[in-house]
């Protein structure tokens, strides 16, 4: 299994697969949008589905929805794992199920041999996770926050304050910026701070949900840096969700297309581009995106698009 080094904050782990899934699905109660609703409320395939409270009147009856089906697939020790997949596809989904912040409907998922509903206190432990929609005390500044994330996983505080300034340090984070609210950072500073204070606890299981959104390419690059350094340093494996090709191809050791919520391809990225490679073309992984779902990557409001119902 895994420890915690008193001294490092670091986990070692002595099995060779970290994170295992074994047909894993999940549905919601949903409302489908109609007529000419809020922005988002359409895109060019038709209808989809909105996280937002909606006036009644642009809500058809309620029906099941699969977001997850049948998933299959083992993640081992150092590797960093891809999910490319559009809009509504299930990949947030999947990582909130991972992250103990759903139950799956069917299926059993393990963290270094954990089940995540029987022992999901040890699994949360184990896991850290960032999301595209990150969530602080706005009021609060950056060192403030981390201070917290700090405490509530018992990081001895001494050490914490060096480790959280050479983590924003290697982000780009302006020092001058620590103690500033919030509310008063742009999207790309407060997602480095979601990036950094998920690294504070040293996670053998980084689980991150479209981390680079709303980042410039330089801010993008640092924090694509930082994944590849703590996976070569700290032995971290990480679960990576994305919208971005290059940073899938660049970080990527194997990667899973899902689709409607099933993984519809799943291998290398070069495995995946000869997949679909068409003679005398040269083929990226844009390409394998759209040949194997047939669809765009990003809905107006760029929104994971699932409402749950009552």
């Amino acid at each position: 299994m895994g420890y915690r080094d008193a001294d490092t904050m670091a986990f070692s782990v002595d099995t060779d697969v970290v994170l295992e899934c074994k047909d894993v699905s999940k549905s919601f109660t949903v409302k489908k949008l109609a007529g000419n609703g809020p922005a988002g409320a359409h895109d060019r395939r038709g209808p989809i589905l909105s996280l937002r409270m909606l006036s009644p009147r642009w809500a058809l009856p309620m029906e099941r929805v699969d977001a997850v089906r049948q998933v299959d697939f083992a993640v081992k020790r150092g590797e960093i794992f891809g999910i490319l997949g559009p809009n509504g596809s299930g990949k947030s989904t999947l990582i909130r199920l991972i992250a103990t912040l759903l139950l799956p409907d069917k299926g059993e998922i393990r963290v270094l041999g954990l089940d995540v509903i029987k022992e999901r206190l040890r699994v949360r432990r184990l896991i850290n996770r960032v999301s595209v929609e990150a969530s602080f005390f706005k009021k609060l500044s950056a060192m403030e926050n981390l201070t917290y994330a700090a405490r509530l996983y018992g990081i001895d505080m001494k050490r914490f304050r060096t480790s959280a300034r050479e983590i924003l340090e290697r982000l780009g984070f302006p020092a001058g910026r620590l103690h500033e609210p919030m509310e008063d950072l742009s999207r790309g500073l407060q997602q480095k701070v979601a990036v950094a204070r998920a690294l504070l606890s040293s996670p053998v299981l980084l689980l991150l949900d479209e981390p680079t959104t709303g980042l410039d390419p330089v801010s993008k690059k640092e924090v694509q840096d930082l994944v590849l350094e703590v996976r070569g340093t700290r032995d971290t494996t990480v679960l990576l969700t994305t919208h971005d090709m290059q940073e899938a191809e660049r970080l990527c050791d194997r990667i899973a297309i899902i689709d409607s919520g099933r993984f519809v391809a799943l291998d290398t990225p070069g495995n995946l581009k000869r997949m679909v490679a068409r003679d005398g073309e040269a083929t990226t992984l844009e390409d394998v995106f759209f040949r194997l779902t047939g669809k765009g990557l990003i809905v107006p409001n760029g929104e994971e698009a699932w409402e749950v119902g009552n």
